[in-house]
């Protein structure tokens, strides 16, 4: 089989070249793009539950419960109680998180326009219109 050909081939070495450029854009803030895209979510929307920030993220528990010690730890989330269920609780930027978490979405943003840069607005409309098709299938399976 050709590389060209097997879309798995192909999606791996798009996913490694695509992490390893947003890496490279985020490295400054010492954080790893998932931590970086976590920030944006939550610079979205600040104090939301974390089962609900896991689905934002598309992330299962554990791991979505790792990031989060990791953001905590380096004190730019705090986690509070919910008062509406005792059982959940809310991620809330810090001061200090909530600065970091403007500058992740600007270089997000930036990255998202230099990396799909060669191509067309209209092909880099489709490149997004597939992939969201091909994950939107691959959730019903």
């Amino acid at each position: 089989m050709k590389p060209d050909f097997c879309i798995f081939f192909l999606l791996n070495k798009a996913n490694q070249i695509g992490s390893r450029f947003l890496a490279q854009k985020v490295a400054e803030l010492n954080i790893t793009p998932v931590q970086a895209l976590v920030l944006g979510f939550l610079n979205e929307e600040d104090g939301i539950s974390s089962s609900e920030l896991g689905k934002r993220a598309e992330l299962d528990s554990a791991t979505m419960t790792g990031i989060i010690d990791r953001l905590e730890t380096a004190q730019l989330i705090e986690r509070h109680g919910n008062p509406a269920d005792r059982r959940s609780i809310r991620i809330h930027l810090t001061e200090h998180g909530r600065k970091l978490a403007g500058v992740a979405v600007r270089l997000i943003v930036e990255a998202n326009r230099e990396f799909l840069g060669f191509l067309t607005e209209s092909e880099q409309m489709e490149l997004r219109s597939l992939m969201n098709k091909i994950r939107d299938q691959a959730g019903r399976g």
